[in-house]
């Protein structure tokens, strides 16, 4: 993985100082809170329903045990012993005090990390596939280029003050596992007619209240040009996108009031304008980048153990898990775990200090030491060997961390929602809980397959709702919280905006309907097709009808027997 220079440490070292100084002042009443608000946001500081939050990057997911220790640390000493994950691969911590962030910053900086553009109207983090140098599917691994627009990107004068935030995605396989299309810009890695390996570029995806699948304005761009026409996309936002409406300010609007192919030509003249200049990546610059992405020295007698078929054999618990929580891996006798942060008692996402030391052990021991987090708010330990499995399992399984659920049902991704969060209209958490009770019985959840299951506490889609096979959006009536369902909706290949279900459900019944949703699937599913396929084939009508008919069938039976 990446390692600063003493040119990127000395910046992360500089900005601890002046937030420190800027923290200070504030304390003592000598900066007032609209001057402070600026200073904390470009942080990653925010004033959340019951006390700061601070959100920590995470550079395209990739963490050194080194660093997944000290965020446990920073959540033992700062906060009430747990972070959570995000979709933007980042961690959140919801307890510090407002006197200690400089000091969670120090101790960030002396591992390599920090919270600088992690919020404000600016380039987030860059995220990626979680599977990113371990895929059978990869055409080139793209860390190194998220690396790239991470270094062009941080402490930009030009894009520090954009219209609204700006969110970039790299993916380098053939099967989108990064939620590329739903990003302001969304870079694919793909190969020409020559055999020539570029990006294929979309602009104007994104979720909240105007939902957007992106649009391709470029299908195939020089690795030399990625910066230049990254920049030239930049400056036609800033210019042209509105600051008079925050809800209008992202660069979506801009491209759907547009139109695609007026803002593409856009691009392409600034892009004219600036592609031969400084910007100008040369090939030299990518492969120093790239040295910093190797492969491990993999084991070659990795794939001669026989232990793990033993223990499949042996073993019904350990086989459900291998076949949910792992997958394959480019090398023989490897592959790459998915570590679930979806226990059914804990709240999706969260890892409690205890959780980060023991997977950051485990990567020590198991994964050179390396561990991704995925946009689903789980972790990856992306270069287990093939026997070291069923140990891994049995670690994992001490500290609740070997839920056999990836890609089923309770493995939700939930935002903080009413519990935390100052922005959102209903819970989130407690709607997982009731989930997460009603459907306990993991053989029904295996037998079911795959369904995506995506939540949000506002209409601000930090869950990524629009785009769940089924959706789930709390929104406030009246001051009760109900719950607005959508069906059929993806962040994969071919992506797709769900579809509104019907009228919003009362809070106590989202997971009765989503039985009644479920009930429809499996009986109308061709063999082993997938929830999504089978919505596809069949639409929304029979889940409509179901679901709404025998709302209507209890209404009048209580009404005739007089309630």
């Amino acid at each position: 993985m990446y390692q600063y220079d003493q040119y990127d440490q000395t910046i992360v070292d500089e900005r601890v100082a002046q937030f420190r100084d800027q923290t200070q002042r504030f304390l003592k009443g000598e900066l007032s809170e609209d001057d402070y608000r600026p200073l904390r946001l470009m942080n990653g500081l925010y004033l959340q329903r019951h006390a700061p939050m601070l959100r920590v990057a995470i550079p395209y997911g990739l963490l050194s045990s080194q660093q997944l220790h000290m965020l446990a640390h920073i959540a033992r000493k700062y906060d009430k012993n747990y972070g959570h994950f995000s979709t933007r691969q980042n961690i959140q911590y919801n307890w510090p005090k407002l006197e200690t962030v400089p000091d969670i910053l120090a101790d960030l900086a002396s591992v390599q990390m920090h919270a600088i553009q992690t919020s404000g109207n600016c380039i987030r983090n860059t995220s990626s596939d979680h599977l990113a140098g371990v895929a059978e599917d990869e055409i080139e691994d793209p860390r190194p280029y998220c690396e790239i627009i991470r270094q062009w990107s941080t402490l930009h004068p030009e894009f520090s003050f954009l219209p609204r935030k700006f969110k970039i995605a790299v993916s380098g396989a053939t099967n989108d596992r990064a939620a590329v299309t739903v990003h302001d810009i969304g870079l694919y890695l793909i190969r020409n007619d020559k055999g020539e390996t570029g990006f294929r570029v979309l602009v104007g995806g994104g979720l909240g209240r105007t939902p957007y699948i992106g649009t391709f304005i470029r299908e195939f761009l020089e690795k030399k040009d990625l910066l230049s026409y990254l920049e030239a996309i930049l400056r036609v936002y800033n210019r042209y996108g509105r600051r008079d409406n925050m809800y209008k300010a992202r660069i979506k609007i801009l491209v759907n009031s547009l139109g695609a192919d007026k803002f593409a030509q856009l691009v392409e003249d600034e892009w004219r304008r600036i592609k031969d200049s400084a910007l100008l990546l040369d090939q030299k610059e990518i492969d120093r980048v790239k040295s910093f992405f190797t492969s491990p020295e993999y084991d070659e007698q990795a794939g001669q153990d026989t232990s793990f078929e033993q223990h499949l054999l042996a073993n019904k618990q350990f086989g459900n898990w291998v076949k949910r929580n792992v997958r394959s891996h480019k090398i023989g006798g490897y592959r790459a775990v998915f570590v679930s942060l979806k226990a059914p008692k804990m709240a999706p996402g969260d890892a409690t200090d205890v959780q980060m030391d023991t997977v950051a052990d485990i990567a020590e021991q198991y994964s050179y030491g390396e561990i991704v987090v995925t946009h689903d708010q789980n972790l990856v330990l992306a270069n287990v060997k093939q026997a070291d499995l069923y140990s891994v399992w049995q670690a994992l399984s001490e500290q609740n961390l070997a839920t056999p659920n990836i890609g089923l049902l309770t493995d939700m991704i939930c935002c903080p929602g009413l519990d935390f969060c100052s922005l959102a209209n209903a819970g989130s958490i407690p709607i997982a809980k009731q989930i997460n009770e009603k459907f306990a019985d993991l053989d029904y959840l295996h037998d079911i397959g795959e369904i995506k299951v995506k939540m949000s506490g506002c209409m601000n889609a930090c869950g990524h709702h629009h785009v769940g096979h089924i959706g789930i959006l709390g929104v406030d009536k009246k001051g009760a919280e109900f719950y607005q369902l959508t069906l059929g909706g993806t962040a994969e290949n071919n992506a797709a905006l769900g579809d509104r279900l019907g009228p919003a459900i009362e809070k106590e019944k989202v997971a009765d309907t989503i039985e009644k949703i479920l009930d429809v699937y499996v009986e109308q599913r061709i063999e082993e097709e997938r929830f999504l396929d089978t919505y596809k084939r069949i639409g929304i009508k029979p889940f409509k009808e179901r679901v709404y008919r025998q709302e209507e069938v209890v209404e009048k039976e209580v009404a005739v027997a007089g309630y």
